[in-house]
Order: structure tokens, then C-alpha cells, then sequence
């Protein structure tokens, strides 16, 4: 049987809330013990980091993704599973994608968002079916979450666009949604 693999966004920053660094290294850990393999921008740095060494410290196998001009600020962490370095950033974010089975986003900043948009455009073309899911760690998307209301409201998208991205509140609630 072929192991889950979930492509994980999230910042490169830790954030402002203790709370962020403490829901990836949940999520880090929530990946090993489902067996599942991590997919990431394959940083050693911020949220990036924290998931990538909580599930390697649980076992879990790690798939990591960057790009040449980001291994130094990102600190590429070289000893995954497999760790992966491409030319640009779009053949980063094709690898990543290309390599997961659903996706979730942690807090992050611009680069987690381009992340986001990309794969729930893809999905709103009908390019894909995977689970998207937004991590909302302390409430910290939900003004993404009413952005999206309103670009369905004024009429820019269809109500199924909101169908394809799944809240949940907590590591728990995500995997709970993982396992159905």
C-alpha cells in the first residue's frame, strides 16, 4: 500500500504567535504517526522547519522541494528522505504539487498564499481533485476565508469554489478530515 503524502505550505518566518510553531510541530508529528510523507519547500527555517523536524524526529519520510536561489536563505535542509533542487520557484511548486496527495496551508506569507491560489485555481479548472485544506491555527485565516465570500458574493466565482477548500481549526480536525 502506497503511503499518503501530504504537501505542506507554510511560512519561512515563525510568525507572531507562539501558536503557529506549536500547531506545524504537532502537524510534523501527526504525520509520522499516520505513516504519511511530508512534502515541503525542504527549508530548515520558521514554520518550514518545525514540521520537517518533528516528523523526521517520529520517523516520518520527508520529501523536500527548493529552489537554487533559496537554499541559503531557506536553509535547505539536505538530510531528508528525498531532498530536491530545482531552478525556479514555479518548478518548485510543480514538484511539490506533483508529488503530494492533498495539500494543507499552515500560516505563512506571500509565498504560502501564491501556493494556495495556484493549487485552488487548478482545482477550480478542473486540473485536479485533491483535498485542500487551510490550517486555521488561532483564526489566523479567516480573513482569507470571508475574502473568498466575497469574491464568490460579487459574483467572480461560483459557490463551488468555496467547496474546495476545507477549514479545520486544528491538527486534529485535520487529520480526522485525512482519514475520510
Amino acid at each position: 500500500m502506497r503511503r499518503l503524502s501530504l504537501c505542506v505550505y507554510c511560512g519561512s518566518r515563525a510568525g507572531a504567535r507562539p501558536e503557529y510553531e506549536v500547531a506545524a510541530t504537532a502537524l510534523g508529528h501527526a504525520i509520522a504517526g499516520a505513516k504519511m510523507r511530508l512534502v515541503y519547500g525542504a527549508g530548515d527555517v520558521g514554520l518550514m522547519g518545525a514540521v520537517a523536524r518533528a516528523a523526521q524526529s517520529q520517523g516520518a519520510e520527508t520529501f523536500g522541494v527548493i529552489p537554487t536561489h533559496l537554499l541559503d536563505r531557506e536553509v535547505g535542509k539536505t538530510d531528508l528522505t528525498t531532498f530536491v533542487v530545482t531552478e525556479t520557484m514555479h518548478e518548485r511548486k510543480k514538484v511539490m504539487f506533483m508529488n503530494a496527495d492533498a495539500v494543507v496551508v499552515l500560516p505563512g506569507g506571500a509565498g504560502s498564499l501564491d501556493e494556495f491560489f495556484e493549487v485552488l485555481t487548478w482545482r477550480q479548472l478542473g486540473l485536479h481533485d485533491k483535498p485542500i485544506f487551510l490550517l486555521n491555527t488561532e483564526g489566523y485565516w479567516a480573513p482569507l476565508c470571508a475574502l473568498m465570500d466575497h469574491v464568490v458574493s460579487e459574483g467572480f466565482a461560483d459557490p463551488s469554489l468555496l467547496e474546495f477548500v476545507q477549514v479545520v481549526p486544528d491538527v486534529e480536525a485535520l487529520m480526522a478530515a485525512l482519514a475520510t
